[in-house]
């Protein structure tokens, strides 16, 4: 996936795995943490001022339970390492992603020589241009990954993207990569927009995205089938496809998102409908259509209670 020469500095053994191969134990808490703590913090690892920065994963050496003060993102250049993620343990293998939020609770097992990756020690402000790249729909899908890259007291999602066999994904984080450890212009820029185009591609594979919770995973599937099938899709349907009774389904969507699915269905439609009001010259009429509304009047309704606004008048003042 990543390059021979990236490849042969980022698997260039450090000071401290020098150590480890000479008989020392464990790691240096004073490295990652402030007065011993379990805490990583982002102030032993990023430079003042740097919202973002990358370092190889230390191996040889188990790295007992910690959090972070900061978003880790880890990719696994070749090879694999085990982690222990809230008390569940995954297997990270070549060219996959794992997204953590700041209080994850992190273990990991020693890794051997060709184990590598790399970290990305990320604060959440440096999200911000990324996720402005995201087009302007308001789903509940893409909620959820923005809520997980948000810092929060009980931000301790954990991502797992299976995405090694996605190219142009592969290549737009050895691009973060190589901004990172070269002495690139206009690095910063780089890295924003770069990773804003990482965000859309992970969009468009959101079926190879792992959650730890059981419940999570209930609600991915269905957020996902409402972005594909919103025009068309029924409760019904999705309940025999992912084979679960209707009434319990219906139930356990209000408990997670506090929503129906009409509801949630209803917000997938008006958002496309936003999308193709500002983008686009087709008619409003047509537009209802397309987002599933046969209905033209009660399209209209919906619209304005919503935004309190016409379609009309958005587009207008969208355009303006």
């Amino acid at each position: 996936m990543i390059s021979r020469e990236l490849m042969n500095e980022l698997a260039r053994i450090t000071k401290e795995e020098e150590s480890f191969l000479a008989g020392k134990k464990d790691i240096d808490r004073d490295i990652y943490t402030e007065n011993g703590g379990n805490i990583v913090n982002s102030k032993k690892l990023l430079s003042k001022g740097k919202l973002i920065t990358v370092r190889p994963h230390t191996r040889f050496v188990h790295f007992p339970e910690h959090s972070h003060d900061f978003i880790e993102v880890i990719y696994m250049c070749s090879g694999r390492t085990t982690h222990i993620i809230n008390g569940n343990k995954i297997l990270l293998k070549e060219g996959e992603l794992l997204f953590l939020g700041q209080n994850a609770h992190q273990e990991i097992l020693p890794a051997g020589i060709n184990d590598v990756a790399v970290n990305f020690i990320v604060l959440p402000e440096f999200f911000d241009v990324p996720l402005s790249m995201l087009n302007d729909e308001e789903t509940p899908l893409r909620s959820f990954i923005i809520d997980s890259l948000k810092s929060g007291d009980n931000n301790s999602c954990c991502m797992h993207f299976k995405v090694a066999d996605v190219l142009p994904i592969q290549n737009l984080i050895e691009n973060l990569i190589w901004a990172q450890i070269k002495s690139t212009q206009n690095k910063r820029k780089i890295n924003s927009f770069t990773m804003g185009l990482l965000f859309l591609q992970l969009m468009n594979y959101t079926d190879r995205l792992v959650l730890q919770n059981k419940e999570e995973q209930i609600l991915i599937k269905i957020l996902r089938y409402i972005d594909e099938n919103y025009k068309n899709g029924s409760l019904t349907e999705l309940a025999k496809d992912l084979h679960y009774d209707f009434y319990w389904l219906s139930r356990e969507i209000k408990k997670q998102t506090g929503k129906t699915y009409t509801e949630l269905v209803q917000e997938k439609r008006l958002a496309q409908a936003c999308f193709l009001l500002k983008n686009t010259d087709i008619t409003i009429s047509d537009i209802a259509i397309q987002v599933g509304y046969d209905n033209i009047s009660y399209f209209h309704r919906i619209f304005k209670k919503r935004f309190n606004m016409s379609p009309k008048a958005y587009k207008i003042t969208a355009n303006e």
